[in-house]
């Protein structure tokens, strides 16, 4: 997630001194940015991190920027189990962080990757998530081309973990960043939510429950392609709702570009799969992990040029207009509800889902 300062609410500082670190720290919610705003930006401060978004723009000595920048994003990948319907440890691993680097209008070039093996882990394992980074890197046309790999005792690594990162080029004159969003902008979302969530959760053994959900995951740079091709200029914010799903992605736009949001309930595309695991797991779709879905932040005039482009791609068949930005000082994301009322979409509190991506 991007380290947008959390307004809305009290939050009790950090007791640097006593406090320990907990699961709600990596769940991309109100408690990670936190963290990111109090202890890791106050140490790291510069003008990149400034920018807040999934990746840094980089400016090149002695380059002109109007040729192009580079894009550098960063994901470290840890979710359980490591194999789930429609995906594994290993294409999560390529495709978060392809989109990290897609999320600012860049073409990711090259990934490096470092792994952290626990001793024990089977081989076949290990070459079955290698070959599963491999062919999704065939399929995206992005290759690793530098890594590391370090092994820990047993029991102190949890089978393997993953860290990628990604860098791209940022055509020049494209400016897209969570700080964009105007009031009057309309909000579009590629496609269902809370798939991946529901595919992970359906084969953990403390939940396991029968599915036909797939996890989305998914490489999104062609598409955003398409959709800047499409209407030049005019496509101010890119997102992908990963970790604190949907509902956090869109507070953390809110938050950066000091704009309300308020969404359409009947406009959000739910499978009834995932609405029937959410209510039997006392989930909101809000909130659970995607990793082949984004949002677009996108002027209103634009809006059916690049919906439609969006909907001629593999990955964004089912896309569609779920809201608009608009002028709250308070910055609230709210939703118009099914019933006719309006309420709050606040960002996420606590750990819902531990280890999702």
């Amino acid at each position: 997630m991007s380290a947008a300062t959390v307004k809305r609410g009290y939050i009790r500082p950090l007791d640097i001194k006593r406090g320990r670190i907990d699961l709600s720290h990596g769940a991309g919610g109100k408690a990670s940015a936190q963290l990111i705003e109090e202890l890791f930006l106050p140490a790291l401060d510069n003008a990149f991190l400034h920018q807040r978004d999934d990746g840094a723009v980089l400016g090149l000595p002695d380059f002109d920027a109007a040729e192009g920048r580079l894009v550098m994003a960063t994901d470290a990948h840890v979710v359980s189990p490591l194999f789930f319907p429609g995906g594994d440890l290993g294409c999560l691993a390529v495709h978060g962080t392809i989109n990290d680097v897609a999320m600012s209008g860049a073409r990711p070039l090259y990934l490096s990757a470092s792994f952290i093996i626990e001793e024990g882990f089977a081989l076949a394992d290990l070459q079955r998530i290698v070959q599963s980074m491999a062919s999704s890197c065939r399929e995206a046309g992005v290759p690793v081309v530098t890594g590391d790999t370090k092994v820990v005792e047993q029991g102190k690594g949890d089978g393997v973990f993953i860290s990628t990162t990604g860098v791209g080029v940022l055509p020049g004159g494209v400016d897209i960043s969570g700080r964009n969003a105007r009031p009057g902008d309309v909000v579009l979302l590629s496609g269902s939510i809370g798939d991946h969530g529901v595919a992970v959760l359906s084969r953990r053994e403390s939940l396991a429950f029968e599915t036909t959900v797939q996890s989305d995951t998914a490489a999104l740079h062609t598409l955003v392609a398409a959709m800047l091709a499409a209407a030049p200029g005019s496509v101010r914010v890119l997102r992908d709702p990963t970790r604190g799903g949907l509902a956090t992605t869109l507070n953390e736009v809110a938050q950066q570009s000091r704009v309300g949001i308020l969404l359409r309930e009947a406009d959000i595309p739910v499978k009834p799969e995932v609405n029937a695991a959410c209510e039997l797991l006392g989930l909101d779709p809000l909130y659970v992990a995607n990793e082949g879905k984004l949002i677009a932040v996108v002027a209103a005039e634009a809006a059916g040029a690049v919906l439609g482009a969006m909907r001629a791609h593999p990955r964004g068949l089912d896309a569609t207009c779920i809201g608009e930005i608009t002028g709250d000082p308070h910055h609230f994301v709210q939703m118009s509800t099914s019933f006719g009322g309006r309420r709050v979409v606040d960002w996420l509190t606590g750990e819902q889902l531990p280890r999702i991506c």
